[in-house]
This record gives C-alpha cells, sequence and structure tokens, in this order.
C-alpha cells in the first residue's frame, strides 16, 4: 500500500525547507519599534515583553504562534508527499444501477431482508462516484422502472434507492437490459430535453444488483455497456413454496371435491411442514407432508360436497415449515371458488379424432361447452364478428391460423398466431421431450411425457414474456405467452399429416397415453377460465388478466386483497382487461356498487422465485457475468485535506494573534 506519493520537483521542497529556520530566525531577532508615549502600558504589557529580547542567541521562549506557523510548514511539507491510501472507484463516468426488487428480494436469508441488502450495495456505488460521474437507478421485475434519471445529485440518488419497495413479481432482466442501454447509447446526461445529445454514445458501468433468479438473455448485444454483477444473498438459504394449487371434482366419487397442492423444497436438507387448508378462513382440514431436498412432493385434501354441490368462497393453502424458511411469501395461495359457469370453446380443425374425442369426454362437457368447425369457419362474417367481440372463451387452431388474433385465449397446434412476434424452426425429429413445466396449470398433474414419440417437430420462439412448457432435445416445442389480457399457447408439432397421396400420416402417439386427457382437460379448464366449472384461473403477480361477468354490463369493479378498488371498462362483448395484478390473493369482481359476484386469485408459482440459490448471470450469449465485489482499484488522495487543514491553522493563527494584540 503506497501512502506517498511525492511528483513535485526539488525546487519547492527547497523554498519549503528554508521557511522553517526563516520563521524561527525572526522570533530571534530584536524588534525595532519606534517609541510611542500612552497614558498607560498596561494592555501592552504583553507587546513590551518584545522590547527585551537584546541578544540574537537568547532562549527560545514557548510561542503559541510560532507553533502555529511551523506547524503550517509542516503540514505544507505533508501535502507535497501527497499523502493517501490505495481504495477503489468507478471505472466510467456514466453508472446504471439495476436493482432488482422481485419477489424473491423479499427472502430473509441475509439480515433484514435481501433487497435491503442490494439497497445497501446501490449505495456504496453511489458513495464511490466522483464528483463529475453521474448515475441512474432502474427497478426491476419483470417489467424495469426508471427510478431516476442521470443525475450527480448524490443525496437525490440515496433517497430514491431508499424509496424502492419490493415486490411480488417475478425477475426477468431483459426489459432492465433494454432500459439501461437505450439509456446508455443517447449519451445524454439527463432526462431534460435541453440537454445536448453528444455525436457518439458514451459507455456506462453497468451495475446488476440482484440474486440472480433470472433467465439468460442471449440476444442481448452489451454494446457501450461495462455489465458487473453484484450478488446478494446466502449460498445456503432455506425454502419451502407452493408451486401449484387447484381443486377438482372427484372422477371416481363425483361427491367429493379434490384439492391439490404441490410443493417444492428449495433447501439442502429434507423439509417437514404443516400444510392447512381453509375455507373463507375457517380451517377445514390439516396434513403433514415431508419434501426431499431438490424435489417436489404433494398434499391432498377430500372435501365432501354438500347436496352434491361444491362450496362458493376462497380456498386457503397455508404451509408451516418446520425449522428456517426464508421465503413467506411463497408459503400461501389461494384457490377462487365461483358458481359454476361453461367456458365457450371453438375447436377449428380439418380433422383430428383423438382431439374431438377428448373434448366431447364427459370430464370437459362439465365445465365446458365446445363446438367443431372446419377451417373454413374463419373466413365467415359470422365468425370474425364473434372473435372480435369475445364470445368464445378458448379458440383452438390445428394447423390453421385466424387472420388477426381473436378476443379469446388461443391454443395452437402445429401452426402459429398471425403477426410477427411468434417463430417456428424447421422440422427436425424424431425429437425427445426431456422435461416440462409442472408448474403451469396446463401442465398439472402431467408428469410422464418423456415416453411419448414425436416423429417430427418444430422449435417454438415466442414473444416477450414467453414461457417454456414443454422441452425437447432440439429445444422448446411448446410455448405460453401473454396477449394483453388474453394468452397464447403453441404447440411445434401436429396430431396428424397430409401425405404427398393425400393419406393421413400419425405424427405422435400422445393420444395413447393417459397424460392427454388430463393435458386437454387441464387447457380447457385453465385458457377457458372455468377450472373444474367451479375454480377461477390463477395468474401471477404483474400479470393482466381477462375478467368476463354473465351479465352485460359496461363497467365493473374489481376489489383487490387490500380492499381497494379500480374500475374496469367493458372492451369485448362480455370482457374486462384488468392489468392491476400486484399482490397475492384473491380479488372480487362485482357490478358497481353491488356485491361480488365472481372471484379470481394471484398466486406467485414460480420455482425460479422460490429457489433462492444465489445463481450466475449469463447476457449476450457469451460467458456466465461471475458474481463480483470487488471495484476499480484506485488512490484515495489525502494531500486536499491536509490543504485544507493548513488553511484551517493559517485563520486560526490569525485569530490568536488578533487576540494577543487587542486583548
Amino acid at each position: 500500500m503506497d501512502y506517498f506519493n511525492p511528483i513535485l520537483s526539488p525546487w519547492p521542497w527547497i523554498v519549503a525547507g528554508l521557511a522553517l529556520p526563516a520563521i524561527v530566525a525572526l522570533y530571534f531577532l530584536k524588534l525595532r519599534r519606534k517609541p510611542v508615549e500612552v497614558p498607560s502600558t498596561y494592555l501592552w504589557s504583553r507587546t513590551i515583553e518584545d522590547l527585551h529580547v537584546n541578544s540574537l542567541w537568547q532562549r527560545l521562549r514557548q510561542s503559541l504562534l510560532l507553533f502555529l506557523q511551523l506547524l503550517v510548514i509542516l503540514l505544507v511539507l505533508l501535502a507535497f508527499l501527497r499523502p493517501g491510501v490505495m481504495g477503489t472507484k468507478l471505472l466510467e463516468s456514466r453508472v446504471i444501477i439495476l436493482l432488482d426488487n422481485s419477489a424473491s428480494m423479499s427472502a430473509e436469508d441475509v439480515s433484514p431482508s435481501r433487497l435491503d441488502a442490494a439497497k445497501d450495495r446501490a449505495l456504496e456505488i453511489v458513495e464511490k462516484l466522483g464528483p463529475s460521474d453521474v448515475a441512474m437507478v432502474i427497478a426491476y421485475s419483470d417489467e424495469a422502472q426508471v427510478v431516476q434519471e442521470y443525475t450527480d445529485n448524490r443525496s437525490l440518488l440515496r433517497q430514491k434507492i431508499q424509496a424502492i419497495e419490493p415486490t411480488q413479481r417475478p425477475s426477468r432482466l431483459d426489459e432492465a437490459l433494454r432500459a439501461a442501454s437505450g439509456l446508455a447509447n443517447p449519451g445524454r446526461s439527463s432526462a431534460d430535453a435541453t440537454d445536448v445529445q453528444t455525436a457518439e454514445a458514451k459507455p456506462a458501468e453497468l451495475f446488476i444488483v440482484s440474486d440472480g433468479g433470472v433467465a439468460a438473455v442471449p440476444d442481448f448485444a452489451v454494446g457501450n455497456l461495462n455489465p458487473k454483477f453484484l450478488q446478494v444473498g446466502a449460498e445456503e438459504a432455506s425454502n419451502v413454496g407452493i408451486l401449484a394449487f387447484s381443486a377438482e371434482r372427484n372422477v371416481e366419487k363425483p361427491q367429493q371435491f379434490q384439492i391439490y397442492g404441490r410443493l417444492g423444497n428449495f433447501s439442502l436438507e429434507e423439509k417437514s411442514v404443516e400444510a392447512s387448508l381453509y375455507l373463507d378462513d375457517l380451517l377445514i382440514d390439516a396434513r403433514r407432508a415431508t419434501v426431499p431436498p431438490g424435489e417436489e412432493g404433494d398434499v391432498v385434501f377430500d372435501m365432501d360436497l354438500t347436496d352434491g354441490r361444491p362450496p362458493e368462497g376462497t380456498l386457503k393453502l397455508s404451509l408451516a415449515p418446520e425449522g428456517r424458511d426464508d421465503l413467506a411469501l411463497d408459503n400461501v395461495a389461494y384457490a377462487a371458488l365461483n358458481p359454476a359457469r361453461k367456458a365457450r370453446v371453438l375447436f377449428v380443425t380439418p380433422g383430428n379424432g383423438p382431439w374431438e374425442l377428448a373434448l366431447t369426454t364427459d370430464a370437459v362437457a362439465e365445465i365446458a361447452d365446445v363446438e367443431i368447425g372446419a377451417p373454413a369457419l374463419l373466413e365467415t362474417k359470422e365468425h370474425h364478428l364473434a372473435a372480435d367481440e369475445g364470445r368464445y372463451d378458448l379458440i383452438l387452431y390445428d394447423r390453421v391460423s385466424p387472420v388477426r388474433p381473436p378476443q379469446a385465449n388461443t391454443f395452437y397446434i402445429a401452426s402459429l398466431p398471425p403477426g410477427e412476434q411468434w417463430n417456428a424452426g424447421e422440422l427436425e425429429g424424431p425429437p425427445i421431450l426431456v422435461d416440462s413445466d409442472r408448474a403451469h396449470p396446463v401442465m398439472y398433474l402431467i408428469d410422464a411425457l418423456t415416453n411419448i414419440a414425436v416423429a417430427e417437430a418444430r422449435t417454438i420462439e415466442g414473444p416477450q414474456g414467453a414461457r417454456t412448457l414443454l422441452e425437447a432435445d432440439i429445444g422448446p416445442v411448446m410455448q405460453v405467452a401473454p396477449r394483453g389480457g388474453f394468452e397464447d399457447v403453441v404447440l411445434g408439432f401436429s396430431f396428424y399429416d397430409q401425405g404427398q397421396g393425400g393419406e393421413t400420416l400419425v405424427n405422435t402417439d400422445w393420444p395413447r397415453k393417459l397424460s392427454f386427457p388430463i393435458f386437454v382437460q387441464n387447457l380447457v379448464g385453465y385458457l377457458g377460465g372455468s377450472r373444474g366449472a367451479l375454480v377461477a384461473n390463477s395468474v401471477r403477480p404483474g400479470e393482466s388478466t381477462t375478467v368476463r361477468v354473465d351479465v352485460p354490463a359496461d363497467r365493473i369493479e374489481v376489489v383487490n386483497p387490500a380492499n381497494e378498488v379500480t374500475p374496469v371498462e367493458r372492451r369485448g362483448e362480455a370482457s374486462f382487461i384488468y392489468p392491476f395484478t400486484e399482490r397475492t390473493g384473491v380479488y372480487g369482481i362485482r357490478l358497481p356498487g353491488k356485491e361480488v359476484q365472481r372471484r379470481f386469485a394471484v398466486n406467485l408459482f414460480d420455482p425460479r422465485e422460490s429457489d433462492l440459490t444465489p445463481s450466475e448471470l449469463k447476457i449476450g450469449g457469451g460467458e456466465a457475468i461471475a458474481a463480483s465485489a470487488d471495484w476499480t482499484p484506485a488512490r484515495n488522495e489525502w494531500w486536499k485535506w491536509v490543504v485544507l487543514a493548513c488553511l484551517g491553522l493559517v485563520i486560526f493563527e490569525w485569530w490568536v494573534y488578533n487576540r494577543r494584540v487587542y486583548l
């Protein structure tokens, strides 16, 4: 460590060195003053003492002024040495701070929470800004929010960072990176419209403060950004969370209602939990479940139906894990029990026997009214009007695609939604199915998909926010993505193909498997908006949802779990788009001034957020950005403070001198 770094030429040292003996010599010289008669010499007694100097080599008496003057010269010499220590600084003059405030950042494996620890790291960055540096702050979860534009006001930056609140949303880094890149490239130093834009983009230091629980962003070009990952969170975090929660009528016992909960253990040791089931805050049953480390487990409750009719209200599943549990947010899940209303479903196909059979089973008939039509139906004005007005809850397209997206949830078999947001790869085969997202309601209770044979398939790439439901060795072959208040699911392989001679070719044996009718029922129940003709869809925090009412209305009200009321205007025939699903819980739907008619639930249900193990970041298709706590080495200079001390001593000497003379 270098404490001194002298760089001055010899002449200042010679002058400063001669100043020391010169000051001392002045105190030995005899003072020559002109005698002046005054009425009294009492006030001048201290001055008269200077006249006693009669010899050049007399003994040096104590003098505060002499001491102060010598100290000033010594401090000047110290400043010439440029005292300092090795410290750190930021590399660029423009800094962008991405601060993760997603659901997992509420974990308490570090005290008081990961978000608070992330704020502390962000404040460290602000403290290391230079006098001419500017910084901006972006908070992100599945969306990015510019908390503070470029500014050199450290106090404002600290205030904005401290004001960032946790969210219950999942974490996505791509939107935050695009926001950072867009704000770095223009080369502006602020959001002021009068700020002059530079001719060239300026580089910026990008600090990502997160626990790393995000998907890779392979298509992002780093460009002028120099990314650094500041990781928060303990390596051995412990958490058990609810990944799915649903209720269905028991197929074998129609007078019984079954409630399923899927649990995930994201800890290094086996976890035992007490799972309690409530109906409208009334405890109706409890089960103890044990889940091995890194695995999933189920908890099942049976409820007898009164007069064969399921109850109405709110189901709540609550976990009480034994031992440490670092995230409380995923320990509670909700399901909304509504009066039965069948979904309106349309299946457009050139002919698909297994699907037509699966859509006409008794289980599907209980939850949906299904219409089946040929591809020519898509060309009729009646269909365009029905699709545009939202008369259907779900439309399934088998090897066909509409001219424009309907006002409904959709499922595409070996075809793509209209537009350019979805893409499909070339036919490859035979693919091997390797994994599925069993936490999603469409894939609920579907485990054995690896034994399904598929002759040919295409990889599917959805728009921003797409989630992979089925993965093969060639890539994703089924994805789901939001579209306004609706959802589109795309399957990358067909069930039947047409041969060159017009013959029908079988492309998969999935209809022969037990999982196929379960999948169809899940699909109709979830996308049709009627789980078991009773349980409403569950959405994730931050997702928009389509709300329907059974009576014509131009306006409805949605009551959130905090009992806050939001008016929503009509869209389509009887559908309303509600985007404000910020917190978990049950939301009520009602006509203005009326009682709640229907409900829907918002749950986390995200393994990535529940898995609290800190992970690496992958950006731009390159190597992972390793977590780093290091800053750029730099010297912290102290000589400026020494000069300020000299100035202070000179002022003090002037004050002492004046006190001595006049008092």
